[in-house]
C-alpha cells in the first residue's frame, strides 16, 4: 500500500507540474499572440524610402485628406475608429480595407491609392486592439468579421443605399476578408472580395507558427492557449475559420499569394480556393514573400485587382 501511495503521489507531483508548466506557457504565448504590442517576430518599419516600389501611393495617402469615422464594436462597447477617404469624383464605388497583424489604417496607404485610382472611395477600420480603436486583444478577424459588417451599414447610412462595396485585405486582413464572406448578413451592396495571403484559419496559422518560430508541437501548447483566448477575447483558434466561412460564400473572390510566403504559407491559398462557391480567380505573385505580392509585382498586381473588380462593380 505505501508503494501505491507513492506512486500516486508522485504521479499526481508531475501532473500538477506538467499543469503549471502548461498554464505558464499558455500565458506566454497568449501574451505573444493576442495581446496588442510591439512584436519582434515582426520586424516592421513605419519610414517611408524613396527605394520602396509603393513610395508614390504611400506618400499620396500621407498627404491626401481624411475623414476619421467612429462607432461600436458588434459585441461588446469598444471604441473603433476608421479613415474615410472621398474619391476624387463623387462615386458610388467604395472599398473597404482591412489590415494586418499588428497593422492599422495608417499603413495601408498603397491598398487606399489603388482603389483611389480605379475611383473608388475608400474606408479602413482599425480593428480592435490595434491602432486608435479599442480593445485588449488580438481579433485574428473573427469577432473583427463582424465589426466590418456594421461598418459597412454605416457607410450606407451615410453614403446612400446605391453605393457598391468590395471588400479587400493583406494578411491577416485576407483572412478577415474570408471570414466576413461567410456571414449572412452581408449587405446586398458587397459585391465581391479580393484577399491577399489569408490563412485558412487561425487554428492553422498559430500551429504553423508555433512550429516554425518555436519549433513547438501542436499539443498542447496551441490547444491551451486557444482555451485562454475564449476566455479572456471570447473566441477560440477553431472557430476561427476563413475555409469555412469561404465555403458558405457564393460571391465573386478573387484570392492573391506570393509563392515565397513562408509566414502564411503558400499552400494555404488552394483550399481556400477550392471551397469557394462564387465565381473566383487565384493570382500566385513569383518572387513576392508575405504581403509583398503588390510591392513585388504592382503592374500585375494592379491590373489583374481592377480587371476583376470590373466584372462585378460598375
Amino acid at each position: 500500500m505505501k508503494i501505491v501511495k507513492k506512486f500516486w503521489k508522485w504521479f499526481l507531483g508531475i501532473i500538477i507540474v506538467l499543469l503549471v508548466a502548461d498554464v505558464g506557457a499558455a500565458a506566454y504565448f497568449y501574451h505573444v499572440a493576442v495581446v496588442p504590442g510591439h512584436k519582434e517576430f515582426l520586424g516592421s518599419s513605419n519610414t517611408l524610402k524613396k527605394s520602396d516600389p509603393l513610395y508614390s501611393e504611400k506618400h499620396w495617402f500621407q498627404k491626401v485628406k481624411k475623414q476619421t469615422w467612429h462607432q461600436t464594436s458588434a459585441t461588446g462597447h469598444l471604441k473603433l475608429d476608421a479613415y474615410y477617404i472621398p474619391a476624387a469624383h463623387k462615386s458610388d464605388k467604395t472599398a473597404v480595407i482591412a489590415h494586418g497583424f499588428m497593422d492599422n489604417k495608417t499603413r495601408m496607404g498603397a491598398s487606399a491609392a489603388m482603389f483611389h485610382k480605379m475611383g473608388y472611395n475608400v474606408l479602413i477600420p482599425d480593428d480592435r486592439g490595434q491602432g486608435d480603436s479599442q480593445g485588449n486583444y488580438i481579433g485574428f478577424g473573427w469577432p473583427d468579421r463582424l465589426d466590418y459588417i456594421k461598418w459597412m451599414n454605416l457607410l450606407l447610412k451615410r453614403e446612400g443605399q446605391n453605393q457598391q462595396l468590395v471588400m479587400y485585405g493583406v494578411s491577416m486582413g485576407g483572412a478577415t476578408t474570408m471570414m466576413v464572406s461567410g456571414e449572412k448578413n452581408v449587405p446586398k451592396q458587397l459585391k465581391a472580395y479580393v484577399e491577399d495571403c489569408g490563412y485558412t484559419s487561425v487554428n492553422d496559422e498559430i500551429t504553423y507558427e508555433a512550429k516554425t518560430m518555436y519549433h513547438l508541437p501542436y499539443w498542447p501548447l496551441v490547444p491551451s492557449v486557444s482555451m485562454m483566448t475564449q476566455v479572456r477575447a471570447g473566441y477560440n483558434f477553431k472557430e476561427a475559420s476563413a475555409l469555412k466561412q469561404v465555403t458558405k460564400n457564393h460571391r465573386p473572390m478573387l484570392f492573391i499569394h506570393g509563392d515565397k510566403d513562408t509566414f502564411v504559407p503558400t499552400r494555404m491559398v488552394y483550399p481556400l480556393y477550392k471551397a469557394a462557391k462564387g465565381p473566383k480567380q487565384l493570382l500566385i505573385v513569383k518572387g513576392a514573400t508575405h504581403a509583398k505580392s503588390m510591392a513585388t509585382q504592382p503592374k500585375v498586381y494592379q491590373k489583374t485587382v481592377r480587371k476583376f473588380l470590373a466584372k462585378y462593380v460598375k
